[in-house]
C-alpha cells in the first residue's frame, strides 16, 4: 500500500490549475499524475507561475495517455472517479492512504467509458443543481482534504512554521 494519496489528471487543460495543484500535492504529499495529451506545455510561464518553487518538492509523473496509466498500475489500487455525474458524495466513502481520485478534463470532465469502467466508485462533490461544476483546483483539494482528515494528516504539521524575520541580516 502506498503512503500516500494520487491525484490523477485526465488530460488537463488549463495551465494555471495544474500548477496550483502541483503545489497542493507538494504540500500534502500526494502523488500526481498527469494524463496525457495535456492542453498546455509544462515547462509553460503560468504552470511554473502557479506552482511556485513547490515543483521541486512535487512528486509529478506524466503518463501518455490513460492506457499507459491504466496499465502501470495495480489492479488493487482503489480508484474514485470525481465527477458530476457521481451518485455518492465525496465524503461518504472512507478512505485509505494508496487511494488513488481522478479528476477530468476542465471542459469535458471523465469520459463516459471511464465512467462507466468505474462506476462502483464514481463520487461527486455536492452543490446547487443550476451549478455546471466547480473548478478543477477546488475540487482536488476538496476531496483530497477529506482524504487527508480521514487518515488523520500523517506527515502533515499541525504548527504554522515560524515565522520569518521582515529584518534584513
Amino acid at each position: 500500500m502506498s503512503s500516500s494519496f494520487h491525484v490523477i489528471l485526465y488530460q488537463p487543460e488549463i495551465p494555471p490549475n495544474t500548477g496550483n495543484i502541483l503545489r497542493l500535492c507538494a504540500a500534502t504529499a500526494a502523488v500526481l499524475h498527469l494524463v496525457g495529451p495535456l492542453g498546455f506545455r509544462l515547462d509553460g510561464a503560468a504552470v511554473r507561475r502557479a506552482g511556485m518553487d513547490y515543483r521541486a518538492w512535487a512528486d509529478v509523473r506524466r503518463w501518455n495517455d490513460w492506457e499507459h496509466y491504466w496499465q502501470a498500475h495495480p489492479a488493487d489500487a482503489r480508484l474514485f472517479p470525481v465527477s458530476t455525474h457521481g451518485v455518492r458524495g465525496y465524503s461518504e466513502w472512507d478512505y485509505r492512504l494508496g487511494d488513488r481520485f481522478l479528476f477530468g478534463a476542465e471542459g469535458a470532465g471523465l469520459p463516459e467509458a471511464i465512467r462507466e469502467a468505474h462506476r462502483e466508485r464514481l463520487v461527486r462533490i455536492p452543490m446547487v443543481g443550476q451549478a455546471r461544476s466547480l473548478n478543477l483546483a477546488n475540487s482536488v483539494s476538496i476531496v483530497l482534504f477529506e482524504a487527508l482528515r480521514q487518515v488523520g494528516f500523517p506527515g502533515l504539521s499541525p504548527q504554522p512554521p515560524a515565522p520569518h524575520s521582515l529584518t534584513p541580516p
